[in-house]
């Protein structure tokens, strides 16, 4: 992955060259070919590096937690689901849903 020198956005492959996702920016630099074949160029990411966060999504066949309070609701059972959202070496962050009202609040280790 490469990284726009002028603003940090990520830069994708076109045309030989290295172009700045960024709209604003639209840096272009020159492609290491050395370098070309490691790097991959999407459109966008894909669905299973998505965390839940539009209004009614549903957290079915996620597994349950017991050991957590709604805070809106005080409902003691909840959907989760886990993911590593900070570096490696820091404990994952679980995403939570109430299984009575739909409140979504996070939960760190």
């Amino acid at each position: 992955m490469q990284f726009c020198d002028e603003c940090g956005s990520m830069m994708r492959s076109e045309n030989g060259q290295m172009v700045c996702a960024s709209e604003e920016c639209g840096a272009t630099a020159d492609q290491d070919a050395d370098r070309a074949a490691e790097f991959t160029s999407t459109e966008s990411q894909s669905t299973d590096e998505l965390i839940e966060t539009v209004e009614g999504a549903e957290f079915e066949g996620k597994p349950t937690a017991n050991d957590i309070v709604c805070d809106e609701c005080e409902n003691q059972e909840a959907w989760y689901t886990i993911k590593q959202t900070g570096a490696a070496d820091e404990p994952p962050t679980r995403f939570f849903k109430c299984k009575e009202c739909g409140y979504r609040w996070r939960g760190y280790n």
